[in-house]
């Protein structure tokens, strides 16, 4: 586990010392690929411009992507300049993809570091992924502070390529094993998309949670008086966990009502379930407390509404469910390098969520998790566990990590000094 500091606990311990002309900063925000990179990075752009967050909104900002990814429509969307790179994978094992590697990073390297003169980048922040591992070799060859964001548990190539040399590493979870070989090492936890952030600051008293849940519940055409299980495996994993809801419905405890997200355009299968559940003897109520939605765009009614949930274990996922402090039977994708099984190990060792592997996810403890979200008591105990885990101010921590490191780079040009 990497030795963190104590300024993670407060943006204002981080602000940057300025120099004798506090001129605006200039920062290089490197990431893209999925939303999953894309959101933090423009969370953390939108904290370095937000006073009330600590950040100066004269800060220039200039965020580095590819036209493959979905910062290629999300960037501009937000209101940012984005600058394109060649998309340059590192090849994992020899192959051809190897041989080339030299010329096509060569190509993406100019074109990070054609950004950063343009810009007169005071300092460059990755987020990861394809786009970082130029940024960060750029950077190191015009002498340009790196801060590093990792947010899964298991690092990438490019962070760790990058931490040999950058000044800053700040991680989402605390158990994850990265740090600045020479600088400096701090838990700021995962910057939320605005939505979630506006909702976890809701949900700081017990009116406002109410009036959240109560609000959600309209919405979604819900009860805010049942206990409520969210269900979700996003776009890629729902499947395995739509058939094994399909096979718990005759079981779930009266006075529950389900959300369920099935993915999609994967919704109909779930339906019909329901419906053959019914008509084989389950409750007819059944059909009015579970409802299926295929896909949903305000996940913060959902979350508000919610008092446990059934989901993946993406770094998103697991760092918005903490900030929320919401109880989670956490079922990871069984893919990739097995990061997911990795980024809930924080709060299930608090108590805040329950594990069970895809394979092994059986009705039965779906049932558990539901008579446990059911329990007020039992409920309440889990989702406190959950929230001690959690940071709800990800994005200004990272905002103030990033403003310190910049603020070594950030003396006046000449120009500015004859201005």
């Amino acid at each position: 586990m990497p030795e963190t500091s104590e300024s993670a606990g407060s943006p204002q311990e981080t602000q940057p010392i300025r120099g004798e002309r506090d001129r605006p900063l200039r920062v290089l925000l490197a990431g893209g690929g999925t939303a999953g990179h894309v959101n933090p990075l423009l969370a953390s752009a939108a904290a370095l411009l937000d006073p009330a967050l600590g950040g100066d909104p004269r800060t220039r900002i200039l965020v580095l992507g590819t036209a493959e990814g979905l910062e290629k429509r999300l960037v501009p969307e937000a209101g940012f300049e984005l600058a394109l790179v060649p998309r340059v994978p590192l090849p994992r094992r020899p192959s051809g993809d190897l041989l080339r590697l030299p010329h096509r990073l060569g190509k993406a390297i100019s074109a990070a570091t054609e950004a950063i003169e343009t810009l007169g980048a005071d300092v460059v922040v990755g987020f990861g992924g394809y786009v970082s591992t130029p940024a960060y070799l750029a950077a190191r060859k015009a002498g340009i502070p790196v801060v590093i964001h990792e947010q899964n548990a298991r690092p990438g190539l490019a962070n760790r390529l990058g931490a040999s040399w950058a000044q800053a590493v700040a991680l989402t979870f605390a158990s994850t094993r990265l740090k600045a070989s020479k600088g400096r090492t701090e838990v700021t936890g995962l910057p939320l998309r605005p939505a979630i952030a506006a909702l976890v600051t809701q949900r700081s008293t017990p009116e406002g949670a109410q009036r959240a849940r109560v609000d959600g519940a309209q919405a979604l055409g819900l009860d805010p008086a049942m206990p409520t299980l969210l269900v979700t495996g996003g776009s890629l994993g729902a499947q395995h966990l739509n058939e094994v809801l399909s096979e718990s419905l005759d079981s779930l405890p009266a006075g529950l009502q389900v959300l369920h997200l099935t993915g999609k355009d994967k919704d109909a299968p779930v339906r019909a379930a329901l419906e053959a559940a019914v008509d084989a003897g389950a409750p007819e109520d059944l059909i009015e407390r579970y409802h299926v939605l295929d896909y949903l765009t305000t996940m913060e009614q959902a979350y508000a509404c919610a008092d446990g949930v059934l989901c993946r274990s993406g770094a998103g996922t697991v760092a918005e469910i903490t900030a929320l402090g919401l109880p989670a039977l956490y079922v990871p994708l069984p893919i990739g390098n097995g990061e997911q099984r990795l980024n809930a190990a924080d709060v299930l060792a608090s108590g805040g969520g329950r594990m069970v592997l895809d394979a092994d996810l059986k009705p039965s403890d779906i049932l558990d998790f539901t008579v446990l979200i059911s329990d007020p008591e039992r409920q309440a105990a889990m989702a406190r566990a959950a929230a001690s885990t959690g940071v709800q101010d990800a994005a200004a921590r990272l905002a103030a990590l990033i403003q310190q490191c910049a603020s070594t780079n950030n003396t006046p040009t000449d120009e500015e000094n004859a201005a």
